[in-house]
C-alpha cells in the first residue's frame, strides 16, 4: 500500500497543534480549496476517539463523500483516522505532534489503497499519489499559519 510522509515544523505548543488538527471547523478552513466541509456525524468542535465525521469535497472537479473515524489518540501527541465509506478501497491517516525546537514537529502517515484494482494502481502512479501528498502538504501549511498566528503573543 503507498504511503506518503509529510513533516512541517510550527512555532506553537504541541497542545495547541493538537487541538487544531483534530478541530472540525480548523479543518474546514484548512481544506478550503477543495470546498471541504463536515456534513455528517460529528460536524463541530474537537474530534476524541469513537467520534465519526462525513466531509464533503470536490477532488478532481467531481463532489465526493468520506466518512473518517477517530480510532486512537493519545492526547496531545497522535491520533488515528481511518475511512469507513468513501472513494479509496482503505486509508488510514495517522497525526504525530512532538515538542522540537521551541515549537512542534507535525507527522502525517497517510497510508492508503486506491479503488479499482489495477486501474486505480495505474491511476496511483499516474496522479494519485502526487494530489494526496499535496493535498496533505497545503492542509499542514494552512494548519501551521493558523497554529503560528494563535501563538503570538497579543501586545
Amino acid at each position: 500500500m503507498p504511503t506518503i510522509r509529510h513533516i512541517t515544523h510550527i512555532n506553537a505548543p504541541v497542545s495547541l497543534c493538537f487541538d487544531l488538527a483534530r478541530n472540525v471547523e480548523i479543518h474546514t478552513q484548512t481544506t478550503s480549496r477543495t470546498k471541504e466541509r463536515a456534513v455528517g456525524g460529528v460536524t463541530s468542535g474537537l474530534l476524541e476517539v469513537g467520534d465519526a465525521v462525513t466531509w464533503e469535497a470536490v477532488h478532481f472537479g467531481v463532489k465526493q463523500r468520506l466518512t473518517a473515524q477517530i480510532v486512537e489518540m493519545d492526547t496531545p501527541h497522535s491520533f488515528t483516522d481511518v475511512m469507513m465509506k468513501g472513494a479509496f478501497k482503505s486509508f488510514t491517516h495517522v497525526h504525530e505532534f512532538h515538542e522540537h525546537e521551541n515549537g512542534t514537529l507535525m507527522k502525517d502517515t497517510f497510508t492508503y489503497k486506491a479503488p479499482f484494482g489495477l486501474l486505480g494502481n495505474l491511476a496511483d502512479i499516474l496522479f494519485l499519489k502526487r494530489y494526496m501528498y499535496t493535498f496533505i502538504e497545503m492542509r499542514a501549511n494552512e494548519l501551521k499559519n493558523i497554529a503560528e498566528q494563535k501563538n503570538t503573543p497579543i501586545i
